[in-house]
C-alpha cells in the first residue's frame, strides 16, 4: 500500500470537504439574505465555484480513468466564473447606460499595461461595452465546445491531458482554449481599468484578487505542472495530474475563506434586516440563465447594427426585494430613464414585451428609457386630488384685484 498517496489523498478529502461545507454555508446565508438579487445572484455563482472545483478536483485525483469529464466540468465553470463577475462588476455601476452617461466623453488612453499603447484612445461609448461584454461571452460558448470536440477526440484516441505531441490535439485545444480565456480575462481588465472610479465603493480590489487568482493561476497552474513533467521534473503526466487535483483542494479551501470576506451575505443582511424567507424562490433565481441567454442575443445578434444600452436585469420577472424593516437602497442601478408610476400592488416585470422590443431595435438613440424598480414607491395617493371646489376658469389678474 502507498502510504504516501493515502496521505495526500485523505487530506485531499478533508480540504474539499471542508472547503465545500464553507462555500455551501456561504451560499445558504446569501440565499437567506436575498435582500439585492440583482447583486446576489452573480455572487452565488461566484461562490458555487468552490464547491464545483473542490468536489471535480477530488473526483479526479481518486478517479483517474475518468479524469477528462471531471476536468471538462471545472474548466466550463472557470468560463461561467468571468461571465457572471463582469456582470457583476457591470451590475454595480447601474447597468451599460449609466456607465456611458457617467464615462461620456471620456476615453482610456493608450497604456503600456493594458496593451494600449500602439492605438489611439478608445472612446468609453456603448461600443466599448460591448466588445468588453462579447470577450467574456466568446469564452462562454466556445469553451462547451471544445469539451465535445475534446470528447469526441479522446474516445477516438487523439487527446490525452499533457501530451504535447503535435500528433495529439492537446497542444492545439490548449492553444485555442488560451487565447479565448486570455481575451475574456484581457476584457474584465479594460472594464475595470475604464470603470475603477465608478466601481470603488463597492471595494472592488478584493474581489478581483479572488477571482483572479483562482481562475487565472489554477489554469496556469495545470498548463505549467504539464509543462513540468513534459520536462522530466515530475515523473510523468499521471502524477503530474495528481499533483494539480491535490493542490486544487487546498487551494479551495483557501478560496472558501477568502470569499466570506470579498462577498459577506452580511452587507445585504444589514444591522436590522430580517432574512427575506423565500430561499427556495431566491435559489430558483439565482440559478436561472434567462441573463445568459439575453446576453448573448443582445451582443451577437447580427439585427443590432448599433449597440443598444438595455437593461442588464433584462428578461427577468423578479423584482428585487428588501428586507422588512432594512433601508431602501438609494438607486444607483437605476439606468437613464423616465419615471413610470404604477400603483405598488400593480404586477411589475423587468422584461420588455414584443412589441415593445421590435421598436427599440429601430431606435436610434443608444439608451433604452427604462427603470429596474418601479413600483417601490405608491404615488398614487399623490395624484387623487378632488377639483370640484376649484373654479373651471382661473380668473385674470386683473379681475382678481377689482374684487
Amino acid at each position: 500500500m502507498d502510504w504516501a498517496a493515502a496521505g495526500y489523498t485523505a487530506a485531499a478529502l478533508v480540504c474539499a470537504a471542508a472547503a465545500t461545507v464553507i462555500a455551501l454555508v456561504h451560499i445558504y446565508r446569501h440565499l437567506l439574505h436575498y435582500a439585492e438579487p440583482i447583486y446576489q445572484r452573480f455572487i452565488v455563482r461566484l461562490i458555487f465555484m468552490v464547491p464545483v472545483y473542490a468536489v471535480m478536483s477530488f473526483l479526479s485525483l481518486i478517479l483517474p480513468d475518468n479524469s477528462i469529464y471531471f476536468n471538462s466540468i471545472r474548466e466550463i465553470y472557470d468560463a461561467w466564473v468571468i461571465y457572471n463577475f463582469f456582470s457583476l462588476c457591470l451590475a454595480w455601476v447601474g447597468g451599460p447606460g449609466a456607465v456611458v452617461v457617467s464615462l461620456n466623453g471620456r476615453t482610456l488612453k493608450p497604456s503600456w499595461f493594458l496593451m494600449t499603447c500602439c492605438f489611439p484612445a478608445i472612446p468609453l461609448d456603448g461600443r466599448f461595452i460591448r466588445r468588453c461584454k462579447q470577450g467574456c461571452l466568446q469564452f462562454v460558448i466556445l469553451k462547451p465546445i471544445l469539451v465535445v470536440i475534446t470528447f469526441i477526440l479522446y474516445a477516438k484516441g487523439k487527446y490525452a491531458d499533457g501530451n504535447f505531441s503535435v500528433k495529439q490535439s492537446y497542444l492545439y485545444i490548449t492553444i485555442i482554449y488560451t487565447v479565448s480565456y486570455s481575451m475574456a480575462l484581457y476584457a474584465l481588465a479594460v472594464f475595470y481599468a475604464a470603470c475603477r472610479d465608478l466601481l470603488r465603493p463597492y471595494n472592488p480590489v478584493p474581489k478581483f484578487i479572488m477571482i483572479k487568482s483562482v481562475v487565472f493561476l489554477t489554469y496556469w497552474q495545470g498548463v505549467l505542472v504539464f509543462l513540468a513533467a513534459k520536462s522530466r521534473f515530475i515523473k510523468n503526466a499521471e502524477k503530474a495530474a495528481d499533483l494539480q487535483n491535490f493542490v486544487l483542494c487546498v487551494e479551495m479551501l483557501i478560496a472558501a475563506i477568502g470569499h466570506l470576506f470579498a462577498f459577506p451575505y452580511n452587507e445585504y443582511a444589514g444591522p436590522n434586516g430580517r432574512p427575506s424567507g423565500d430561499f427556495k424562490g431566491s435559489l430558483l433565481h439565482a440559478l436561472k440563465f434567462n441573463d445568459f441567454y439575453h446576453d448573448t442575443v443582445h451582443q451577437f445578434a447580427p439585427t443590432y447594427n448599433e449597440y443598444v444600452l438595455y437593461n442588464h436585469n433584462e428578461g427577468d420577472s423578479t423584482q428585487r426585494k428588501y428586507p422588512s424593516v432594512s433601508t431602501v437602497p438609494s438607486g444607483r442601478d437605476v439606468e437613464l430613464s423616465g419615471i413610470s408610476v404604477m400603483p405598488a400592488n400593480s404586477a411589475v416585470t423587468s422584461s420588455v414585451s414584443s412589441n415593445q422590443a421590435d421598436q427599440e431595435e429601430t431606435m436610434s438613440t443608444p439608451i433604452k428609457d427604462r427603470v429596474d424598480n418601479v413600483g417601490l414607491y405608491d404615488l398614487t395617493d399623490l395624484l387623487d386630488v378632488d377639483l370640484s371646489n376649484y373654479p373651471a376658469k382661473v380668473p385674470a389678474i386683473s379681475d382678481v384685484r377689482k374684487q
